[in-house]
């Protein structure tokens, strides 16, 4: 039985993006992307937006070479090496190898999904995550919090759930983020 994570990584107060979609004050330093790349390796199936499969994109055909920095090739490699389900009622194709398509997201389907699993899935993208929470999937919440206050933009949590939270794991970072991991009280 594999475990379903939703990873994010936001702004003190909270956001994935700004109001007009960027996310570059995100940037991971070298020891963050090391970190998240070790933490997303057990990932065997990528649940994905369509927007934030079109942002995770870009690792498809990244370059590779040797004057590419190490985690990012590490990280390519990773994506690459998943297993992807976009959840999209618009997109047509997918440009990426290993990649289906679902017009929308079945929560049945989804744990049964997690319960055939031999790895991890990880819930990739703020409103396809609010989805998994809603419908109690989420086993995981993986927060990577960045030194930026941004004001308003795009929320990694929805407004409508309420979830009690334990805190079972913690990192802080020698650029100022800081890394938290919750498991929903009551379960495992």
């Amino acid at each position: 039985m594999g475990t379903l994570r939703y990873f994010a990584t936001t702004s003190l107060d909270g956001y994935v993006a700004d109001p007009s979609g960027g996310f570059d004050w995100a940037a991971p330093d070298e020891e963050m992307h090391g970190f998240v790349n070790d933490l997303l390796r057990p990932t065997g199936t990528w649940l994905l937006g369509r927007r934030m499969y079109e942002t995770l994109l870009y690792w498809e055909t990244s370059d590779t070479s040797e004057q590419t920095a190490a985690v990012e090739r590490d990280f390519a490699g990773i994506w690459r090496g998943c297993d992807k389900i976009v959840y999209s009622s618009t997109l047509s194709a997918t440009s990426s190898r290993r990649t289906t398509i679902e017009r929308h997201f079945d929560p049945g389907q989804v744990r049964q999904l997690v319960a055939s699993a031999d790895s991890d899935l990880t819930v990739g993208g703020p409103t396809l995550a609010a989805e998994a929470l809603r419908a109690g999937l989420v086993d995981v919440l993986e927060l990577l919090v960045v030194p930026w206050v941004i004001g308003s933009g795009l929320s990694w949590l929805p407004p409508d759930v309420r979830l009690p939270l334990a805190l079972i794991d913690e990192r802080r970072f020698g650029g100022g983020a800081v890394y938290l991991r919750y498991r929903p009280r009551g379960s495992g």
